[in-house]
């Protein structure tokens, strides 16, 4: 049986990250970077898991430690309680990871099963042979090019393309294994210099975010999510449904709208170490890429593989989708939203000279490209989408404000000036309030970000009339959802709540001074995440089931923000 969403804990590394099952299953990891092949594909019904659990039935339970990314599984049953300490070693290689499990009788005598199926390519082939070297306490398998070591599993045996092995534990006694995988496997480095070195890491990486928990803790994800090159994942995993038989696609790449987002976020939160990396990904893929600058890339900064099947049964009620066709889409919003960031950037000190072209590259694209359709912030049909618009105002008149905008301030406000005058004329409700675009006049929680973002002042009638447009319209037991499909039929017939748009009302109502109405919207956007804190794309308020892959970062870096804005607002009230 597949384990609901809602159960999953992530540990990462930055290049990689894995989901681990309530029942001490690894159930999904790519390798060696995000968007490479499943080699942990239990989540989607591919082979290849590595599983530790009790022997005997147990209520399963678990949590992160404090600022880091290690998760500790915890079993409570009749001998006692057995936990299991698990985290992806830092530093990290895009070529290898280290996979490091722990496990302590913390209470009472266990016996707990050990098992490890390599496989590649999404479970579709198993990694070769094991063979036992019984003097280092390891196995090896070579699948390829890959080689798989497992150390600290003395006594274990090969059942079919598995390692196998029953660990006896008396109270108080841990026990150690630690998984390699890599293309060149040097000499093993023992456990307790790999966990020492881990620990370290996070500490050093959480040491400046706020103390706030949430902050703290969506910020971890986020740093999970991170590569070397700067590149945050939309999310970890593939082909999870958005709905019960539509919508599973693959989000393992690095989308600059939401990279945007997640740089815009921790930037307002005071984070410049994590908004400088992804200000020089964004500005790469500018100057690289111009005005045909893509939606998405892989972490690397390479394009997005074309979408395709390739075979794997799927997560109930999803599909076998990798690769994503938004590489063929034109978005306009991604511009606007990497100038909002770089002026971010710019006050924070860290946008350099490089980021400045970039601003330029992208400010000259909004003036030649306004008019144009594009697919919009939700990735639909090519249209005047309002929202895209009012992005694109927002990031103009927020980096021509800054310093170094110089003789070019003018022009681009001039711009922004002109794409409002049309906005008015043509995507206006009657009763104020902005409509998705000039040929529909449906509600899309998007706008509520054109008076919180700068297109307009947040005390403007239009910007009002939209926030209760959208809680009106498309709030229903305090929760958020995108648009209406079909204006007949309640928004949750189609597709769940959408987490990101309640941590927009949040702010919304945040910067009215309302924080009762804040920290409502707020709260319940976190009770939609499971024990370990993950938020997906979606909720079905219904069955109160996530949606969607996940960890959804976009929805972290919303929750840093509006975290954030709470306790400003919090102090500043006294």
């Amino acid at each position: 049986m597949t384990e609901p969403l809602h159960d999953y804990a992530f540990i990462a590394d930055g290049e990689r990250g894995a989901l681990v099952g309530p029942q001490g299953d690894i159930d999904w990891m790519c390798f060696p970077r995000w968007h490479s092949p499943a080699v942990f594909a239990g989540l989607v019904g591919g082979a290849g898991r590595f599983t530790v659990r009790p022997h005997q039935p147990c209520v399963s339970g678990g949590a992160y430690e404090d600022d880091s990314l290690v998760w500790k599984s915890r079993w409570l049953n009749g001998q006692g309680v057995l936990e299991c300490r698990q985290a992806l070693a830092l530093p990290s290689s895009p070529n290898r990871v280290t996979m490091l499990r722990r496990i302590c009788a913390t209470r009472g005598d266990h016996h707990v099963q050990v098992s490890l199926q390599p496989a590649q390519e999404y479970g579709r082939v198993v990694a070769g042979r094991w063979s036992g070297r019984g003097s280092v306490r390891c196995w090896t398998a070579r699948g390829g090019d890959v080689e798989w070591r497992l150390s600290g599993i003395a006594g274990a045996r090969v059942k079919r393309d598995s390692l196998e092995m029953t660990l006896a534990l008396h109270e108080g006694e841990t026990h150690d294994l630690v998984l390699e995988i890599g293309d060149d496997l040097d000499s093993p480095v023992s456990a307790d210099e790999l966990w020492d070195s881990t620990a370290a890491m996070w500490r050093r990486a959480l040491e400046a975010v706020p103390s706030t928990r949430e902050i703290r803790h969506s910020f971890a994800i986020l740093r999970g999510m991170t590569a070397s090159t700067g590149g945050t994942v939309a999310a970890a995993t593939t082909s999870l449904p958005e709905r019960a038989d539509h919508g599973s696609y693959d989000y393992r790449y690095v989308w600059i709208r939401d990279l945007c987002f997640m740089g815009a976020a921790t930037a307002v939160a005071h984070c410049d170490d994590f908004a400088a990396p992804a200000a020089r990904f964004v500005t790469e893929r500018l100057l690289a890429d111009g005005d045909q600058l893509a939606p998405a890339y892989t972490v690397d900064g390479d394009p997005v593989p074309a979408e395709r099947h390739v075979g794997f049964t799927g997560y109930p009620g999803g599909g076998d989708v990798v690769g994503n066709d938004v590489r063929s889409q034109f978005q306009l919003d991604p511009f606007g939203e990497a100038l909002r960031f770089f002026a971010l950037c710019d006050e924070l000190g860290v946008l350099d000279t490089a980021g400045w072209r970039a601003a330029r590259v992208a400010a000259q694209t909004i003036t030649d490209r306004w008019t144009e359709p594009d697919a919009g912030i939700w990735e639909l049909d090519a249209r005047r989408w309002t929202y895209t618009r009012l992005a694109c105002i927002a990031g103009l008149r927020a980096i021509a404000a800054r310093p170094g905008a110089e003789d070019d301030s003018r022009d681009w406000l001039r711009v922004a000036d002109q794409i409002l005058v049309e906005l008015a004329a043509t995507a206006c409700r009657e009763n104020g309030a902005w409509q998705r675009a000039p040929d529909d006049a449906r509600i899309d929680a998007s706008l509520v970000l054109g008076g919180l973002r700068g297109a307009i002042p947040a005390t403007d009638p239009r910007h009002r009339a939209t926030v209760d447009a959208v809680e009106r319209e498309l709030a229903k037991d305090g929760y958020v959802y995108r648009f209406r499909e079909d204006e007949d039929r309640s928004p949750d017939d189609f597709e769940g709540a959408f987490v990101l748009c309640n941590l927009w009302m949040s702010l919304s109502a945040t910067a009215d001074g309302d924080l009762v109405k804040a920290t409502r919207w707020f709260e319940r956007a976190l009770a939609t995440a499971g024990p370990a804190g993950l938020f997906a794309e979606e909720f079905d308020v219904r069955q109160r089931e996530l949606k969607g892959n996940l960890p959804q970062a976009f929805v972290h870096a919303l929750v840093i923000e509006a975290a954030h804005a709470i306790c400003e607002s919090e102090v500043a009230s006294g």
